[in-house]
């Protein structure tokens, strides 16, 4: 599942991920997932190689993941729900053509950073289970290659996959009317999903000041706006980076270490929750329990469920 490739190449693909809600709908959003439209016309610069660190290559290339829990205090439907989130960062070879992780050793192979983010909380009687998959190249500045976003509650499910080409090709599949399977391109811009990548590679070149940005593929999903890119405000301070969206009136703070791994701390995700009267403002919080290094692949024995004690999640 590690791989120790460090061939550079570029390709792309993203997964992004638009979604639907059951008969809450009402009280996140408009349903409208027509096809998602951008404005960025632009052309976008030329693939630069990146350099990365001997410390970066000690750390990253152990064969192991870097798994970090998270308490979760999840705003849905105007109230903060409690609930878990892990991030699994792991670096490993990725196809080119396929857009999906490699088996074995070849040229063709690009190195990524991949991060697996999953977030679990309950509404009421009901629960909820994202995760997220973001692929992000280690060698090449570029966007990530691929992002994926699945969802599930008891109302339904629903997936979506971005994927970095000429365009951003998306693709996504649901269970509710009107957000059934779609296929449809976008331009080419910033995603909030590499944030968390680019952030643990290189956070000096996270990008700043007035910019156009995709959000995180989640806050589209819950809230119902259509996926695009919005107008944004970016922030970066020592152990902080800032996201402001005026549009969306929504904020994202994520905190981290300033020193290498640059390990994420905390984040807090500031939007307005509800619908009509009852919306308010309101605030996810996650703040970290643990953080582990593993092979976590063949860790799969009953035996193996102390990790998961050590990683606060029992």
């Amino acid at each position: 599942m590690q791989s120790i490739s460090f061939f550079q190449f570029i390709t792309a693909t993203i997964l992004t991920i638009t979604v639907i809600s059951c008969n809450q709908v009402s009280n996140e959003g408009t349903l409208a997932f027509a096809k998602a439209e951008t404005t960025i016309t632009s052309p976008q610069p030329p693939v630069k190689d990146r350099n990365v660190s001997q410390e970066f290559k000690d750390y990253w290339y152990q064969g192991k993941a870097e798994i970090t829990s998270y308490k979760l205090d999840q705003g849905r439907y105007g109230e903060v729900r409690p609930g878990t989130a892990v991030m699994i960062f792991v670096t490993e070879d990725f196809l080119p053509k396929a857009q999906v992780k490699a088996d074995r050793q070849n040229p063709d192979n690009i190195p990524v950073l991949k991060l697996n983010a999953t977030k679990n909380f309950n509404t009421g009687v009901y629960p909820y289970s994202i995760m997220s998959s973001t692929f992000y190249p280690v060698y090449t500045e570029q966007h990530a290659l691929k992002i994926s976003q699945s969802m599930q509650e008891w109302c339904g499910q629903q997936y979506a996959q971005l994927n970095n080409r000429r365009e951003f090709e998306i693709m996504s599949h649901s269970y509710f009317e009107g957000e059934e399977d779609k296929e449809y391109s976008v331009a080419k811009t910033h995603l909030e999903n590499e944030i968390w990548t680019q952030l643990r590679i290189s956070p000096e070149d996270l990008p700043t000041g007035s910019i156009e940005i995709i959000p995180d593929f989640s806050y589209s999903r819950m809230k119902h706006v259509p996926l695009k890119a919005y107008q944004a405000t970016a922030t970066s301070e020592t152990g902080k980076y800032t996201l402001e969206y005026p549009e969306l009136k929504r904020s994202l703070v994520i905190n981290y270490n300033p020193s290498f791994p640059y390990t994420i701390e905390s984040w807090e995700e500031t939007f307005n929750s509800g619908w009509g009267p009852e919306a308010k403002v309101i605030t996810t919080k996650a703040t970290k329990i643990n953080s582990i290094k593993s092979a976590y692949w063949g860790k799969n024995s009953n035996k193996d469920e102390t990790l998961r004690a050590d990683l606060g999640l029992d």
